[in-house]
């Protein structure tokens, strides 16, 4: 188990954020391990693309299962673009990128993909970032909308526990691998040991899809990634079938709608999981919140729908 200092105090400077690099640094670990989780035509079609890719296969899949660190920055916004922090990949120092370029490779014969950042870091890092570019068109982009929509019900779902209940039932319930004592977050990794201090910054939640069963800290910038409830709808946008009794009730729309409702979803995220109009989906949710078995809540520009406990209660009968 690996203990990371954190206390009362810093529960003040807790912040969620959506990150695209991170989705695509977890992507490739998952693709890597072959977890079994993930959908096996998505896995052979990016797999097979990956030859195309030289520079970031030899930086990303190298022998030691390493990604650099320069990779995936803390953002500095909740909801970055891919643009965003590709722009602050490139303004990375030379110095640093070969280094953590090269500790892929350290005791390995590296690839001239590799050895190219020791003789000309500028133009391999450029090079790079073009496949980036090119592994997010094809592997992350097709998956982008629900990804940032199962980010988002994630994110507010955990500050509505916050509220609710308290910041440390919070942390305590993201996730099966992390819990806090209130003095330490405890990542229970039973083959690893050891204890970092939480060095006076900021910590940085990022759920993340492609994270699956695990729970990766990052040190440099202090943030947790970890799977939002959910990921596994990432490959189905069929939402779970409604309760025969729940629809002799509301009616087979509403009661599918109620059910989606597990997690919050926006208007668009109901229309196009369900394939309604979107003025439908909104005449939907209205009823159902006029009801009182949702309630709504902005999460920054989108109004995101949840059941009520009694939306729950009429839902779980």
């Amino acid at each position: 188990m690996i203990a990371w200092e954190f206390g009362p105090a810093d529960v003040a400077g807790l912040r969620f954020a959506h990150s695209p690099m991170a989705e695509l640094v977890a992507s490739v670990f998952v693709l890597r391990a072959r977890s079994a989780w993930l959908r096996p035509q998505w896995s052979a079609r990016v797999g097979a693309a990956l030859a195309g890719w030289p520079t970031f296969r030899a930086v990303l899949c190298g022998p030691l299962g390493y990604a650099p660190d320069f990779l995936t920055p803390v953002p500095p916004v909740a909801r970055p673009r891919l643009d965003d922090e590709l722009a602050l990949i490139a303004a990375t120092a030379p110095d640093r990128v070969v280094d953590q370029v090269l500790a892929g490779w350290a005791g390995h014969t590296a690839p001239a993909e590799i050895n190219r950042f020791a003789h000309a870091p500028a133009a391999a890092l450029a090079v790079l970032l073009g496949e980036i570019r090119a592994y997010h068109a094809t592997a992350i982009a097709p998956l982008w909308p629900r990804l940032r929509a199962v980010a988002d019900a994630e994110i507010a779902t955990r500050v509505r526990v916050a509220a609710d209940h308290s910041p440390r039932r919070m942390i305590d319930t993201l996730h099966p691998r992390l819990g806090w004592d209130g003095a330490a977050l405890h990542l229970r990794y039973p083959h690893k040991q050891g204890s970092w201090s939480g060095g006076g910054q900021d910590l940085t939640l990022l759920p993340t899809g492609f994270a699956g069963s695990e729970v990766y800290a990052m040190t440099t910038g202090r943030s947790l990634w970890y799977a939002p409830a959910g990921y596994g709808t990432l490959w189905s946008p069929a939402p779970a079938a409604p309760a025969a009794a729940l629809s002799a009730l509301l009616g087979p729309t509403r009661a599918t709608v109620l059910t989606l409702l597990a997690a919050p979803h926006s208007t668009g995220d109901v229309a196009t999981r369900l394939g309604l109009a979107p003025a439908t989906a909104s005449h939907h949710l209205t009823t159902l919140r006029d009801a009182g078995l949702l309630t709504a809540e902005r999460s920054g520009r989108r109004l995101l729908y949840h059941r009520t406990h009694l939306g729950d209660h009429l839902t779980n009968l």
